[in-house]
């Protein structure tokens, strides 16, 4: 070691529980044994992966004026990142099917098409004002 030469030594502690990482590494059947230092590489380029990801969609909620990431911000930030795209994409679940807001259904008209059983009203009716 040369003169004035110091060796600065940090302790990388990963967020993620090693124990758990190690437990999905193994439900490969390719994979018997884990060396520590692959294991901390595999936890610390998870945790990585992970923050990038958070931090894609966040910028996508934000675009799109929204507190909340929601899945819909994922799969646009994977789709803008093609790399992630290319494994990720497939792996995600599809968005629920658009739901009718409480603001439109409110302003929907009611109308004589709208089936209901015999010898009912809608309650819809109990709440108009009229005749």
């Amino acid at each position: 070691m040369a003169e004035g030469e110091e060796i600065y030594t940090e302790i990388v502690q990963s967020s993620l529980p090693v124990g758990r990482v190690k437990r999905i590494m193994k439900l490969d059947k390719e994979i018997n044994k884990i060396n520590s230092e692959a294991l901390f590489v595999i936890t610390n380029a998870t945790e990585l992966f992970v923050k990038f990801l958070a931090e894609k969609s966040s910028e996508v909620a934000i675009e799109k004026k929204r507190k909340t990431i929601k899945l819909e911000h994922l799969r646009i930030a994977v789709k803008r990142h093609q790399p992630t795209a290319d494994f990720l994409l497939d792996s995600l679940p599809m968005p629920p099917p658009a739901q009718i807001s409480a603001k439109t259904d409110r302003s929907r008209k009611i109308s004589d098409n709208d089936s209901v059983p015999v010898g009912t009203r809608r309650i819809d009716s109990f709440f108009q004002k009229g005749p």
